[in-house]
C-alpha cells in the first residue's frame, strides 16, 4: 500500500505544518516575509518560509530539540533528496529570521475566530470577551534576568526563573486571542492590559477581574465603546445614585457611569457549601436588558481566558521553560506559540461550525493537538487535493470524541506545584473535583449619598 505525499518542491518541501498548512497556507508566509524584508536574499538549505514553519512546528514539540523537530518534519519526505542541517544551521537561520515575521503571522490569524456563527459566543447581542495576564517562565540566563528580573516568594526577594508576563484579549466563545501583549511582570497587568483597549470596539462586553478593576483602566475600557462587567474589590464602596426594580443601582467610577450589582453566590456539594459576596460594575446600564441576574451568570465566562491559558500553559508548553535564551528569540517563541494555539483554535471552531448549536467549548484541544502532531509527521494534508475536506483528520478526530455538555463542577483552586513536595499543607488539599448546585442572590443596599 503506497500513500501520495504532497509537499512543496524542492528545498522548500519540509515547510509545512500537516493539515494546519491549509489555516497558514504557504502564500500567507510568504507574503508576511515579503513584507517584513525576511525574504532570503539567495537561495539557501532553509529558505525563511521553512524557518518560519519550523518554529511553528517547534511549539508542537515541545519536548523536542529543533534538531528533532526537524527530523519530524522531514520523517516522510525521506525519498526526496533534501539537503543535510546541522544544529548549528538552524539556528543561525532561527537568528537571521527574527522575530518580526512571527509577530505579523500572529497578527494576520488573531481574532475571534468563527465567533460570530459560534453557538455561546454572544451574549444580548454582544461579543463576550475578556482579559487576564499569565506569566511564562524563560531561561534563567544573566542578560534574560537582567532585563526580566526574577520572581519572587515568601521566603525569598528572587527565586525560580525569569518570567515574562502574557496579557491576552479572549473570545470567551471559541477561546480565540484577539490581541496579545507580553512585557516584564512590572509594571503589572493593568499598565499592560492597556495596549489590548486597541482591540476592543462597539459590540462587545469585556469580562474583567479585580486585578484590573482600577479606575483609570475602566475608564479607558469605557472610552473603546466596548462594553465592561468587571469585579470590585470587596474594599470599594461605589455611593448609590439610584436604585434598579433588579436589585442593581446606579453608580459612577472616576468619570464612567456604571451599574453595580451586589450578589452573593452560594455553591452546595457532598462537602458542604461555600458562600462568596461579588460586587459587579458594568456599563450595561440598561435593567431591562440587561437583568442583573444574566450579569451575574455572564461572568462566570471569565473564566474561559483561564482555560485558554490552560491549553497554552499545559497542553502546548507542558509547563516546561521556554527555550530561548535571548531577548529576540523569546518574542520570536512566543509569537510562534501564540500562533499555533490560534491555529488550533481556528481549526476546532470551523470543525464545530459545521455540526449545527455544538459549542466548541465541547471540542478537546488535546485530541486536536495530538491529531496535528500525527498530520505533521506524516507530512498529511499539507496541500489540498481537488476534493475538498471541510473537516480534515483533525475535525474528525474531534468530532468523533466531543466532551458532555459541561456541568457544573467545583474543583481547588491550589498550588499545583509546590515549593516542597512534602508539604504539609499541599498534602491535605482536597483535589477531587465535585458536582455542584449553585443559587445567586442579589444583595439590596441602602442609598447613600455620593
Amino acid at each position: 500500500m503506497t500513500r501520495e505525499i504532497a509537499v512543496a518542491e524542492g528545498v522548500f518541501a519540509p515547510g509545512h505544518l500537516g493539515e494546519l498548512t491549509q489555516v497558514v497556507p504557504f502564500e500567507m508566509v510568504d507574503e508576511v516575509l515579503s513584507e517584513c524584508g525576511a525574504v532570503q536574499q539567495r537561495l539557501r538549505k532553509l529558505p525563511a518560509r521553512v524557518v518560519v514553519y519550523l518554529l511553528l512546528a517547534a511549539t508542537l514539540f515541545e519536548e523536542c530539540g529543533y534538531p528533532a523537530v526537524w527530523r519530524k518534519l522531514t520523517g516522510a519526505l525521506e525519498a526526496l533528496p533534501l539537503p543535510a542541517v546541522t544544529a548549528t544551521a538552524l539556528w543561525h537561520a532561527r537568528t537571521r529570521l527574527g522575530a518580526r515575521p512571527l509577530q505579523a503571522l500572529f497578527d494576520l490569524l488573531r481574532g475571534p475566530a468563527s465567533a460570530v456563527r459560534t453557538a455561546g459566543a454572544r451574549w444580548a447581542g454582544l461579543l463576550v470577551v475578556a482579559i487576564d495576564g499569565t506569566y511564562l517562565d524563560v531561561a534563567d540566563d544573566a542578560h534574560v534576568r537582567a532585563r526580566l528580573g526574577k520572581g519572587a516568594n515568601q521566603y525569598t526577594a528572587a527565586s525560580g526563573y525569569p518570567q515574562v508576563l502574557l496579557g491576552a484579549l479572549v473570545a470567551c466563545g471559541t477561546r480565540a486571542v484577539i490581541d496579545a501583549v507580553f512585557g516584564p511582570r512590572k509594571p503589572g497587568e493593568p499598565i499592560l492590559g492597556r495596549r489590548l483597549l486597541r482591540s476592543l470596539h462597539q459590540g462587545m462586553v469585556v469580562l474583567l477581574d479585580r486585578g484590573f478593576a482600577t479606575n483609570a483602566f475602566l475608564e479607558a475600557v469605557a472610552g473603546t465603546g466596548a462594553g465592561f462587567l468587571a469585579r470590585l474589590s470587596a474594599l470599594r464602596k461605589p455611593p448609590v445614585l439610584r436604585r434598579f426594580d433588579d436589585g442593581s443601582f446606579l453608580s459612577r467610577i472616576g468619570t464612567a457611569e456604571v451599574r453595580i450589582i451586589e450578589c452573593e453566590i452560594t455553591i452546595s456539594t457532598a462537602t458542604g457549601r461555600h458562600t462568596g459576596v461579588y460586587r459587579l460594575a458594568t456599563t450595561l446600564l440598561d435593567p431591562h436588558r440587561y437583568p442583573a441576574f444574566e450579569l451575574v451568570r455572564l461572568y462566570h465566562e471569565r473564566w474561559e481566558v483561564e482555560s485558554a491559558y490552560f491549553a497554552i500553559k499545559k497542553s502546548l508548553l507542558g509547563r516546561r521553560v521556554l527555550r530561548a535564551r535571548t531577548l529576540p528569540s523569546i518574542a520570536q517563541e512566543i509569537y510562534a506559540l501564540l500562533t499555533v494555539y490560534q491555529v488550533i483554535r481556528i481549526a476546532i471552531a470551523d470543525t464545530t461550525s459545521t455540526v449545527p448549536e455544538t459549542d466548541p467549548d465541547r471540542a478537546s484541544f488535546s485530541i486536536a493537538l495530538h491529531a496535528a502532531r500525527d498530520q505533521i509527521v506524516q507530512a498529511a494534508g499539507v496541500i489540498a487535493g481537488t476534493t475538498i475536506d471541510l473537516v480534515g483528520a483533525i475535525g474528525r478526530a474531534v468530532l468523533n470524541n466531543l466532551m458532555p455538555a459541561r456541568r457544573l463542577r467545583l474543583g481547588p483552586r491550589a498550588v499545583k506545584r509546590p515549593m516542597s513536595r512534602y508539604a504539609y499543607k499541599s498534602l491535605r488539599v482536597d483535589r477531587r473535583t465535585y458536582k455542584a448546585t449553585i443559587s445567586i442572590d442579589i444583595l439590596l443596599t441602602a442609598p447613600n449619598s455620593p
